[in-house]
């Protein structure tokens, strides 16, 4: 990890918590994250990122074996929850630095309404109002050990090919994630030319 950049993330810090949402998705408390996903997931706020280097390439991550939910899948370059009342913004830049070892620069949304519900095949649930936010970096990646096994610099068109022939590797978010990119003709946001600045 780079020196000027803070410690890992605390995973086991009672004071993590995630912001939990009615179904208008308003706040209306808030739980400890270490025990929030399970097979009754409440609804609640989260976050997902996806990195372009200066080639214009998009990084995706294998998640780490030990992961209590989706252990092992390929999927976008890290995703997150904000803290109670922090900055969707700050909560990216967090969980970059936490997750990958990097400062993500320029970030934006770009689908800022996605949500999803997702049962894995322990039936652990993913009920997330998830914002989808673009990010830039120059540094290299030092992925955390607990977050991610493995690491790849794609082509976006690579990453929209894989998704449709072969969905099943990936993410169920990251696919609905690419869905509702092509929807929106969102995917020239990716591309290295984008002029960015923080929201």
């Amino acid at each position: 990890m780079r020196a000027d950049l803070p410690d890992r993330l605390p995973h086991d810090d009672p004071d993590d918590l995630v912001v939990l949402l009615d179904d208008d998705h308003r706040p209306i408390g808030t739980a400890p994250r270490h025990g929030v996903h399970g097979t009754d997931t409440p609804l609640h706020l989260a976050f997902s990122c996806y990195l372009v280097d200066g080639k214009g390439r998009v990084l995706l991550t294998r998640r780490a074996l030990g992961k209590r939910s989706w252990p092992g899948v390929w999927t976008n370059s890290f995703c997150g929850h904000p803290r109670p009342g922090e900055d969707l913004v700050d909560a990216v830049s967090r969980h970059g630095r936490g997750e990958l070892g990097l400062e993500p620069e320029a970030i934006r949304p770009v689908l800022p309404d996605f949500a999803y519900r997702a049962v894995d095949a322990s039936g652990v649930v993913e009920n997330e109002v998830c914002p989808v936010f673009v990010a830039r970096t120059s540094d290299d990646v030092e992925p955390h050990p607990d977050e991610v096994e493995e690491h790849r610099w794609v082509d976006v068109s690579d990453l929209r090919e894989t998704v449709r022939v072969a969905p099943w590797a990936l993410s169920p978010w990251l696919v609905e994630q690419a869905a509702a990119m092509e929807e929106a003709d969102a995917w020239h946001v990716l591309a290295p030319d984008e002029t960015e600045t923080r929201p």
